[in-house]
């Protein structure tokens, strides 16, 4: 799935208890992040090395690339690094962002996810900052001011 998924014919994005229901869980919303990062097979976020493997209990990160010797996961090198914040409020957020006509206000995202508005303001930066960049989890169908790109 991709955001254009949750755009509808009318511009309207999914509504926040439709995308409870498709992100259940953890496992969903990584399975999600990995299928939009690595659409041709995982690679290494550090050295794009596809000598990758999955680590025993996920500890310390869920995958081991043999040409770097280092761990990763689908959040190492974006902007969901370093956050506490679980995939599937990310995931979320994401969805929320890029569908809505407006923008989504960091109390919105506060109040929806119920993490801290403080939480909510930077997730939203993230977003918008990686979203500006060209970030790959973000390119697809977009629409501005109810025209699409």
């Amino acid at each position: 799935m991709t955001s254009e998924d949750y755009v509808e014919e009318n511009g309207e994005g999914a509504s926040l208890s439709e995308l409870f229901d498709t992100f259940p869980d953890e496992k969903a919303a990584q399975d999600w992040f990995e299928a939009a990062r690595w659409r041709n097979g995982r690679v290494c976020a550090k050295c794009e090395s596809a000598e990758t493997r999955e680590t025993k209990n996920a500890k310390p990160m869920p995958y081991w690339c043999k040409a770097c010797r280092s761990y990763f996961s689908v959040k190492t090198g974006t902007v969901m690094q370093a956050s506490n914040i679980p995939l599937r409020k990310w995931a979320i957020a994401i969805c929320q962002m890029t569908s809505s006509l407006k923008g989504v206000s960091s109390m919105k995202l506060h109040r929806d996810l119920g993490i801290s508005q403080k939480s909510a303001w930077h997730m939203a930066r993230r977003i918008r900052e990686a979203a500006a960049a060209g970030d790959p989890l973000l390119v697809g169908l977009a629409e501005s001011d109810e025209i699409y790109l």
